[in-house]
């Protein structure tokens, strides 16, 4: 199916790339009344120009190893909580729950694809802003998206069912099980308000109920219409739109207004609650009539208007009214998502502040989980296969935080590559320039993180996060009132060849309370921990005076750091060695040499391939070094370049010297020292990046006139012509070389990794590696869905393996009718566990006993006895005994599990009826002054009772006397026992209020 998309964070629109990794570049289009030729190298320049400005050229193969921007869409769980499903762009990608990989993406097929499986067209072609479960079937998906249209799909097969065109933008979605094939949207409708260029203003917005059915004139269409639309009234632009658990009422949330109307007569329209800051998001209690929304202020109302008598006593349609509220206050900033827990009793709310806050609602207290790493777009409630309860936070950075309902702490992290939370959500614009760099050893991308004074190393052959390195140490405070803290930024990094060093530079401007702060920082990679770690810290190496340029020398056995910066001086650093009082020798990193070229400042460093010259762009010179010596080999300067920005050696031999500007690209031969060719490019030159191996360049430059799109041009050292131009649907801050597998043509392929404008991350060039199966097509997950049963009350005692079926694992399932040997070691077993839950020992002893010895049956003649005998000194040697109805432990993998029969499971039963229930004692929920565990509690806090039968087999040859009782005692979803109280007490954790 589908590939995945760029999105233009300025428009909004979506792209479709060329990620087949096989197919690099096709024959364009014949012009009109010529013959169809091919224009892959371009003859001269002005062919050249034309190819770029016509837009002939040839798109280059390009993936996107992230997600452009963090989803404000909160997760949507299947209902046995396996999976979840998350809104990136204009598809919809299936998480797994236990390891957070993607296993399908439900999205728009390229045209003519071969792998489009839909039966009614293609997916959305534009932003998706809503996406619930069919209230009516649990295995459907329907998705609303700003390009019209309405989508079901059948997420398990991965087959887009049905497409409803509403030809308007849908900003939201809701159903419910009472309206049988109908949905409720809000779509956009054009203002009358004007915008300073004459568009309208879009903030207003109109709710529809539509129906699914389509026409029968377009049944058999790609994009099918509804059979019937009806309209329920007009908003602003909506932030939230729900209904409530009864689906009695309809409630739309826009602007400083709340606005209701009742299902049962949608004629009458909305009624429209004021409030007094902006609303932002809207969430249903899951049992009660009321809601609650959040504001700008960082305010919380839960509104009581859900009424009847309410609604009947405005006196006109549309006439503004107050509710009855109660406010919650603890954001300082706006609050981004709301959501309730699964039996209402807490409400869960996040923003800006990166903290999770939990509000006990008949109390009005609060709990807290901080530092969850980015600020909160989204919080999702759900309950696993093992019915306990877990929150889900999307975050700002494009990952998600999974925080265990009953300790209130962060079990697990998924991620793929983290964006700067600052830039996505919209708070600052990009930096001119990103760090970028790949670390061979660990065969991963050093790149930011989402906190600018972090960076993270993501492996793209193994699609994760590898580590997270806090460059500089920063308290994470969103801002100071309405004014932003600028944090310590990581401006640039740089990586020996060895894989053994590091380099980054960051830097916090000043202002009027504390001067600039530069630090330039060397750390060093340990492999065996597999992490980085500070070796030397070099406080302002060029003063106050900004850092252009941080590179190391190649060579593998002792590199060198050049640095250059504004103050006009080049500066040398090496490293010294020091031996410590116990022997232990110490590297760290000193300034061996600084230089100058008269009063010009350096703009680029550069080595040759084998470490012997350093080259100096010095403006309209560039200066040919000795890195040992630091003595002038030769200066190079030319008319045709006047102002070199760059200087880059070509191929693995240094002979060749590419010196860049603003337009110009020129190529030096070292060892004639003449001028090989000079190119003036058509457009501005944004980055130039130099072959690893061949002697090959390749040029970016920015499109004019578009201001998401770029063109590379790939030039060799002994030719003007360019051998190839390539286009770009995004430009680029920073972009590095990544190893590529060699190819047999006279051109080595490219393969290049550089973050987009839009703060994307995005793998280019002639070769791509193999994609990641199943995160970008559409894979069936039918299979994987499980159908379980509820938990027994047993199984909440010993484990669900004790009842697993192990026929799907790599051992057979064991007979019945077969007898074995049960290992005394293993009988042991019943006795593990925490002792608060075990019975007393001496209600237990007969029982075991039982079990390692059986009777003797008295002796009838000598020989009789004398076998008797035999036995008793057996016994006393080994007493692994093969007795019935006993097994063996069945071995899968690196550990050894039991299969627990019934007989043993009869003991148990026997047991408890035998001696826990005679010897009970008068206090509710106590044996022998001990809490017996065995009962479930319900979500509501009531305890369940327990009837247990009456005996049906003999323990030790004697019928036990027939005792019914009903077992009662409390056992939380977090396995601690907890005292049984009588009454409902205010204010105890994680109980619903009974009042």
């Amino acid at each position: 199916m589908a590939a995945t998309k760029a999105k233009n964070s300025a428009t909004g629109r979506t792209r479709q790339p060329n990620t087949s990794p096989a197919k690099v570049s096709r024959t364009p289009k014949s012009r009109k009344g010529k013959a169809k030729e091919d224009i892959g190298p371009a003859k001269n320049a002005e062919a050249w120009k034309n190819t770029v400005e016509l837009g002939e050229d040839v798109t280059w193969s390009w993936t996107s190893l992230s997600d452009s921007w963090a989803s404000r869409h909160a997760p949507v769980f299947t209902k046995d909580g396996s999976y979840f499903f998350s809104v990136v762009g204009s598809s919809v990608k299936i998480y797994s729950s236990v390891n957070g990989q993607v296993v399908s993406t439900l999205s728009a097929s390229p045209s003519g694809s071969s792998a489009c499986k839909y039966s009614g067209g293609d997916g959305h072609t534009d932003v998706i802003t809503s996406a619930i479960l069919s209230p009516n079937n649990p295995y459907q998906l329907i998705t609303a998206s700003l390009d019209g249209c309405i989508k079901v799909w059948d997420f398990l097969e991965a087959d887009l069912l049905q497409t409803i065109d509403l030809g308007q933008p849908i900003l939201h979605l809701c159903a419910h099980g009472n309206f049988q094939e109908f949905v409720f949207v809000a779509v956009a409708r054009p203002g009358k308000k004007k915008k300073a260029d004459g568009g309208s203003k879009d903030d207003n917005a109109a709710v529809l109920r539509v129906s699914l059915k389509p026409r029968p004139a377009t049944a058999g269409d790609s994009r099918q219409k509804s059979s019937e639309i009806t309209a329920v009234g007009k908003t602003r632009s909506t932030c939230g739109l729900a209904l409530s658990p009864s689906g009695q009422w309809l409630v739309a949330v826009a602007g400083h207004k709340a606005y209701v109307a009742q299902t049962s007569s949608l004629k009458s329209g909305f009624t429209k609650f004021v409030s007094p800051e902006a609303l932002t998001c809207l969430a249903f209690h899951p049992s009660e009539e009321y809601f609650a929304t959040g504001d700008v202020r960082g305010n919380i109302r839960l509104w009581y208007c859900l009424n009847e008598d309410i609604i009947r006593s405005q006196s006109a349609v549309g006439v503004e009214k107050k509710a009855q509220t109660t406010t919650l206050h603890w954001h300082a900033h706006a609050v981004s998502s709301l959501a309730f827990t699964l039996n209402g009793a807490y409400l869960l709310s996040g923003g800006e502040e990166s903290v999770l806050v939990i509000w006990q609602l008949h109390t009005g207290k609060k709990e807290f989980v901080p530092r969850v790493s980015s600020p909160i777009f989204t919080i999702a409630v759900y309950r696993t296969k093992e019915h306990e309860e877990g929150y889900l936070l999307g975050l700002a950075d494009a990952s998600f935080v999974v925080i265990d309902a009953g300790s209130l702490k962060i079990t697990k992290s998924f991620s793929r590559i983290k964006l700067d939370s600052s830039l996505s959500s919209g708070g600052q614009l990009p930096p001119a320039s990103a760090p970028l760099a790949y670390h061979n050893q660990s065969a991963s991308l050093m790149l930011p993180s989402s906190h600018p004074s972090s960076l993270q190393a993501y492996s793209p052959s193994q699609h994760q996060i590898l580590l997270e390195l806090e460059v500089s140490p920063s308290n994470r405070v969103s801002r100071r009132d309405e004014k932003r803290i600028e944090p310590s930024r990581v401006l640039s990094i740089a990586i020996a060849r060895t894989g053994v060093w590091m380099a980054t530079l960051d830097n916090r401007d000043g202002d009027d309370t504390f001067h600039r702060e530069i630090y330039l920082k060397l750390w060093h990679w340990n492999a065996r921990t597999a992490a980085w770690s500070l070796n030397t810290r070099i406080d302002r190496p060029h003063g106050e005076a900004m850092v252009n340029t941080v590179v190391f020398s190649p060579d593998t056995s002792r590199p060198l750091l050049v640095t250059a910066g504004d103050d006009g001086k080049v500066k040398v650093w090496d490293t010294r060695t020091n031996t410590g009082k116990n022997g232990e020798r110490e590297e760290f990193w000193v300034a061996r040499s600084s230089f100058h070229y008269r009063s010009e400042l350096p703009k680029h460093a550069s080595w040759s391939p084998d470490g012997s010259l350093l080259v100096i762009s010095f403006g309209a010179y560039v200066v040919l070094y000795d890195p040992t010596t630091c003595l002038v080999h030769c200066v190079l300067s030319s008319s045709h370049c006047k102002s070199a920005s760059s200087a880059h050696f070509l191929g693995t031999e240094g002979r060749y010297l590419a010196v860049v500007g603003t337009y110009d690209v020129l190529i030096w031969n070292l060892i004639t020292r003449t001028v090989q060719w000079h190119r003036r490019c058509p457009a501005a030159i944004s980055t130039v990046i130099p072959h690893s191996i061949d002697e090959t360049l390749a040029v970016f430059h920015n499109s004019s006139g578009q201001e998401d799109a770029s063109s590379v041009g790939v030039y060799h050292a002994t030719s003007r012509t360019p051998v190839k131009v390539r286009s770009l649907p995004f430009r680029l801050l920073s972009i590095t070389s990544y190893p590529s597998h060699p190819s047999s043509s006279r051109n080595l392929p490219f393969t290049l990794v550089g973050i987009t404008t839009a703060w994307n991350v995005v793998m280019l060039g002639d070769y791509l590696p193999p994609r990641e199966e199943g995160a970008t097509d559409a894979q069936a997950i039918a299979g994987r869905i499980e159908v379980g049963t509820r938990r027994t009350l047993f199984q909440d005692i010993f484990g669900k393996s004790a009842f697993t079926d192990h026929s799907n694992k790599q051992s057979q399932p064991l007979s019945s009718d077969q007898s074995y040997t049960w290992n005394n070691n293993l009988k042991t077993g019943m006795l593990e566990g925490p002792s608060h839950l075990l019975p007393p020992i001496e209600t237990m002893f007969d029982s075991l006993m039982a079990g390692y010895l059986q009777p003797r049956l008295p002796p009838h003649t000598e020989e009789d006895e004398q076998d008797d005998s035999r036995d008793d000194m057996e016994e006393d040697v080994d007493v692994n005994m093969n007795l019935p109805g006993t097994m063996t432990p069945v071995i899968l993998g690196s550990r050894a599990d039991r299969v627990v029969s019934y007989q043993e499971m009869d003991m148990f039963v026997e047991l408890f009826k035998q001696h826990a229930v005679t010897r009970r004692n008068s206090s509710l929920g106590l044996i022998n002054g001990h809490k017996i565990n065995g009962s479930h509690v319900h979500s509501n806090g009531h305890v369940a009772s327990v009837n247990l039968p009456e005996p049906r087999h003999r323990v030790n040859g004697h019928q036990p006397t027939p005792v019914k009782s009903s077992i009662q005692a409390t056992v939380p979803a977090n396995g601690v026992v907890e005292e049984v109280s009588t009454s409902a007490t205010a204010g105890k954790k994680r109980k619903k209020s009974l009042a």
